[in-house]
């Protein structure tokens, strides 16, 4: 083939596997091969098993085609049960422990053919705790991001089309922008999460991972997400450029990476202009901490009293209460969150289409130690509207940045429609970032 079968996006594989171009094992060889020759710089994976994913892969190449994402290899962040590899949770307390049973999610997309390649490396619990060993792929002594460190280098890098991540403050798109890379958070309970660990009931959204909107939108039809008929042009949409009550926090990467966005949109005929929030949606950042707090408190209750001793200190301190929230501040938080959506969701109509908002403070900190701040995306996980994230450019030390756009509760087919006529436009690196990882 023309291009190594790793390099493509998932609609080109899709596209190729329907054609019978090529096979689902061409596919997932490719994947492995790829794998083999980064596994020990990028490390993103904790569990997969070759032999198997190749049987697979030969058992899809004698069955009818079942849609998009039929052979499309997959990613599963390890806080996410399938039933044929165990869910660690990134634990010591969970080691080995296999469920055997498919999370709702995976078992959608593994019902429409899609191929588990493995589960990928996380912060412990998706939480606090231990980090991925994962490095970003651009530097390994750079932070791919968390918690969905695994899923979002192992896109990053070429590894798998696609994967599963969860997010509870920023742990899906934040990671989407530290590798160059794309991704949907949907609508808070849009996608089931039975299954996966949950640390926050009020905030815990499982999204995905692609190389382009297109390979979001093949998923989102799986979950019944449904293409938005109506074409949507750049020239004439209304952008509201969101710099959101914490742009104090802001970093020269992530400022360049917005300003070259909402710029690029403009060129191409957008009306771009700042969009300022009420001044309620300036608390939501100490109401989201409070939520998570305490929910996390809740979930992680049986750990603290049946392995304690296993159990990171930093999820001890949600238990414990350390942040000393009161009855009230909870819901304080709770009812200025009900308050504010609907605010949100009814700001979009005739003089605006899409928020325009930072995805990470700026480029990939150093080290492993840390997975980046979530200060840019908890109000708007908050929120429960979806996000899609978009890569815009390189930082001043050569790493990837993107931006979000944001919508309306339940707008995801509108949403995905603006992104796809969106990405040309604010994209403008995408070739640039294949040269620099895997040069053709």
């Amino acid at each position: 083939m023309e291009t190594e079968p790793a390099r493509m996006t998932a609609a080109e594989a899709s596209s190729a596997i329907q054609a019978r171009k090529m096979s689902c094992e061409e596919l997932v060889r490719s994947c492995l091969a790829r794998i083999a020759s980064r596994d020990s710089v990028v490390k993103a994976w904790l569990r997969m098993d070759p032999d198997h994913v190749v049987r697979r892969a030969r058992e899809l190449d004698k069955t009818a085609w079942k849609g998009p994402l039929h052979g499309l290899p997959w990613g599963v962040k390890d806080v996410i049960d399938t039933k044929d590899y165990p869910t660690t949770q990134n634990s010591p307390i969970y080691d080995e422990c296999q469920v055997g049973r498919d999370a709702a999610a995976v078992a959608v997309v593994r019902g429409s053919g899609s191929l588990i390649l493995g589960k990928t490396d996380t912060v412990e619990f998706a939480s606090f705790g231990r980090k991925a060993v994962s490095t970003n792929p651009y530097n390994p002594a750079h932070t791919p991001g968390g918690s969905s460190s695994g899923s979002g280098a192992a896109v990053g890098d070429f590894q798998v089309h696609l994967a599963f991540g969860t997010q509870t403050g920023g742990s899906h798109i934040r990671p989407a922008s530290f590798n160059g890379i794309y991704g949907l958070k949907p609508t808070w309970n849009r996608v089931s999460r039975e299954g996966a660990r949950m640390s926050s009931l009020t905030l815990d959204t499982v999204g995905w991972y692609g190389r382009s909107v297109e390979d979001l939108i093949l998923v989102a039809e799986a979950f019944r997400i449904h293409r938005d008929p109506t074409p949507v042009a750049v020239k004439g949409l209304r952008v509201g450029v969101c710099r959101s009550p914490v742009w104090r926090e802001i970093e020269p990467a992530g400022e360049l990476a917005l300003n070259t966005a909402a710029k690029r949109l403009a060129e191409a005929g957008a009306i771009v202009e700042d969009l300022e929030l009420p001044e309620p949606f300036g608390r939501l950042h100490a109401a989201h901490t409070a939520i998570a707090s305490s929910e996390g408190g809740a979930s992680f209750l049986p750990e603290y009293i049946n392995a304690n001793a296993l159990l990171a200190p930093g999820l001890k301190e949600k238990v414990e209460n350390v942040l000393q929230i009161t009855t009230q501040q909870l819901l304080g938080a709770y009812a200025l969150a009900d308050s504010c959506r609907p605010v949100l969701d009814g700001m979009f109509g005739p003089s605006l289409d899409v928020i325009l908002t930072p995805s990470s403070k700026g480029e990939a900190p150093v080290g492993l130690h840390t997975t980046g701040d979530a200060v840019f995306n908890k109000m708007w996980t908050l929120m429960h509207g979806p996000n899609v994230g978009i890569p815009v450019c390189f930082g001043p030390t050569g790493l990837p940045v993107g931006v979000t756009l944001v919508g309306p509760r339940m707008s995801e087919p509108r949403l995905l429609a603006i992104a796809l006529a969106c990405a040309p436009v604010i994209d403008a690196e995408a070739e640039e970032r294949k040269r620099r990882l895997w040069p053709a």
